[in-house]
């Protein structure tokens, strides 16, 4: 029982955050791609792999990342207690229990059309290099939203078998959500990454974070516009970029303070609710 309570926090299975911001794009590029006059067995049956998917990768994701910070883990309060950090599991073991999720995610990605696949396979070096940029780049949240929102693309292939512009703009755009929400997370911890040498956007832009962080929002939120014009999404999609545009500028930016670490915590996990309204309003968009 001591082994699965250590695995659960090494894999942050109860902090759900992590893995449904992987999700969501998933779910954004499937519902773009999907067409609803055929039934929704087989989107239903996609969205639960893209979740499985999520949850596997997120949780072997978490154990790479653990594994290569552990020294800098050790110097940092919020997270020096990990398993792998404070020596509760080994780097071996740790090694172990990422081989196995990846098996599992592989079994899960296997489902899906050979150009699926191959596109996720090609995202792997992407998804275990990310927690080496923080070592050399200021922008290791923009290696982030390369990673976490390929699955908008393999959302789409998935049904289409092909890339089209479309799924690619909301890529872009998507990138610079994640830009913005994780140099919000990446403010709880900045004294002490500033103190051990790391680097991030959180740190370059500290003396005047509230202009990128409107400009990454601002760009993301043009994007969905820009995609509800492109494929013609109906009436009700214009509810729902009312309601994403108050959640992003207003219960987001508006009430970030980055100075307290868990007002910066509280406001990166309302982006899961984000998530949500944009999947909620492309699905009624469709429909």
């Amino acid at each position: 029982m001591n082994q699965l309570n250590l695995f659960i926090e090494l894999t942050r299975l109860k902090r759900p955050i992590g893995y449904m911001l992987l999700f969501w794009p998933c779910s954004w590029g499937l519902t773009l791609g999907y067409d609803f006059s055929k039934g929704v067995n087989n989107y239903l049956f996609n969205l639960f792999l893209f979740l499985m998917g999520s949850i596997l990768m997120r949780s072997a994701g978490c154990i790479v990342n653990d594994i290569l910070d552990k020294k800098f883990d050790k110097e940092v309060l919020r997270t020096k207690n990990r398993p792998i950090a404070s020596e509760k599991i080994s780097i071996k073991l740790g090694l172990f229990y990422a081989t196995v999720l990846c098996l599992l995610a592989f079994l899960v990605l296997i489902n899906f059309n050979y150009f699926t696949i191959y596109l996720a396979l090609a995202s792997m070096p992407l998804a275990f290099t990310y927690p080496l940029m923080k070592r050399y780049t200021y922008w290791p949240q923009l290696f982030l939203g390369v990673t976490f929102n390929y699955g908008l693309i393999l959302g789409w292939t998935s049904i289409n078998s092909s890339v089209d512009l479309i799924p690619l703009v909301f890529y872009f755009g998507a990138i610079f959500w994640t830009l913005g929400y994780d140099t919000i997370y990446g403010y709880q911890d900045i004294k002490d990454d500033e103190i051990i040498g790391l680097k991030s956007t959180s740190i370059k832009f500290k003396n005047n974070p509230y202009k990128f962080l409107y400009l990454c929002y601002s760009i993301f939120f043009l994007t969905l516009v820009t995609l509800g014009y492109a494929m013609q999404l109906n009436k009700y999609y214009l509810i729902f970029l009312v309601l994403i545009f108050v959640q992003m500028f207003f219960f987001q930016l508006k009430k970030l303070d980055i100075k307290i670490a868990a007002n910066c915590f509280n406001v990166f996990k309302s982006n899961n609710f984000l998530g949500f309204l944009i999947f909620t309003g492309l699905t009624v968009g469709k429909i």
